[in-house]
């Protein structure tokens, strides 16, 4: 049952299996955000979120409310109350988090399509952990009314499935009239090589490498100068962001909160507020940064993971190449290349805002 924290009979009909991740409301259902100290009170959602209600009126059949990593505040995708998403390609393995469960339900075949939440890589991190295909959309793009919060400025909303097609699909539920053929493919991507200080493992690097040249694609080597300054912003944002949101848990209940969440909750609460506006300022140079490069070329490359998911007990999966993008706003998608096993080498794919649909045509090219 780790896989989710409720089951529900989705219906009959040719319409998708929707795992949806339960930080979103659905009508009937508590919303538990995979913490006690939220379960022990909720109550039953007495609506759909804006998102559940477009994937309905698709005709996505919702089928569960999947498990995740507690408040949505880790990359490692374990949960000590409602037990921990197992990782199919590897079960020693950390699935990836926060968006683990709606992971592990399509993985495992009990869903066709999950839905997560990616607020610094919680969609494409347990996509590359599970061998799977996930998309974390511009900013703003998904309405997050229903969906709990963790840190608005950077939280977005993303589906997951086992391939592209399944992606597509997903993006048509959440958004009606989705259509990435109404767009080309880019035929330009810029290589970025990483962040400083941060090592790769060099077979994803080849593997990338030898895609990109297998596919055709013009590749241009891109130097991101302020890459590796962005860590400092993002700590500040989602944790400032984290303890608003949900400061109320520690001063209720904290002894129903994981020990992991409320150590990095009393982390959290100790930020200076005063810190935000030169984070802010950081985060404007890098946006104008990322802007330009957009200038040159039409997509971004590089590894989802630096290396294979650590074992399970690990404090999480570095996601230095995932959250840069939550702080720029742009889409990305994660998608498995090369024959590494357990777990495939993921190529991520970066797009200015507002290119979800660049980013699936030209992916469908690299099928």
């Amino acid at each position: 049952m780790a896989t989710w924290i409720e089951r529900l009979d989705g219906g009959s009909g040719p319409g998708p299996r929707v795992a949806v991740k339960d930080a979103i409301d659905v009508e009937g259902v508590p919303t538990t955000v995979g913490c006690a100290a939220v379960a022990d009170v909720a109550e039953a959602a007495t609506a759909d979120a804006d998102l559940v209600t477009n994937i309905r009126a698709g005709g996505g059949r919702i089928v569960g409310k999947a498990n995740l990593h507690e408040l949505c505040f880790s990359t490692a995708g374990t949960n000590p109350w409602f037990g921990n998403p197992v990782n199919p390609l590897a079960p020693d393995l950390l699935p990836g988090g926060s968006s683990s469960g709606s992971a592990v339900a399509v993985a495992t075949g009990e869903a066709d399509i999950g839905i997560g939440t990616d607020t610094g890589g919680s969609v494409r991190l347990p996509a590359a952990c599970c061998g799977l295909v996930g998309l974390k959309t511009t900013w703003g793009r998904i309405s997050l009314d229903g969906v709990w919060p963790l840190s608005p400025t950077l939280d977005t909303i993303g589906p997951l499935a086992r391939d592209l097609d399944g992606v597509v699909e997903g993006m048509r539920l959440l958004e009606p009239g989705f259509d990435p053929s109404s767009t080309g493919a880019a035929t330009v991507v810029g290589r970025v090589r990483g962040m400083a200080g941060v090592d790769v493992d060099p077979a994803m690097d080849a593997d990338i490498d030898r895609f990109l040249a297998e596919a055709g694609f013009e590749v241009i080597e891109i130097e991101l100068p302020s890459l590796a300054a962005t860590g400092d912003p993002f700590a500040v944002v989602i944790l400032t962001e984290g303890w608003t949101s949900d400061r109320h848990l520690m001063e209720r209940a904290p002894e129903r909160i994981g020990d992991d969440i409320r150590s990095r909750l009393q982390i959290a609460s100790g930020f200076s507020r005063d810190l935000v506006p030169g984070a802010m300022e950081k985060v404007a140079a890098w946006k104008a940064e990322v802007r330009a490069i957009f200038e040159r070329v039409e997509l971004l490359a590089m590894p989802t993971l630096v290396e294979d998911p650590p074992p399970v007990g690990a404090d999480g999966v570095p996601n230095p190449h995932v959250f840069p993008w939550n702080l720029a706003g742009v889409p990305a998608l994660s998608m498995p290349v090369g024959e590494r096993r357990p777990i495939p080498t993921s190529l991520q794919l970066i797009a200015p805002w507002g290119g979800e649909e660049v980013l699936c045509a030209t992916a469908a090219r690299l099928r």
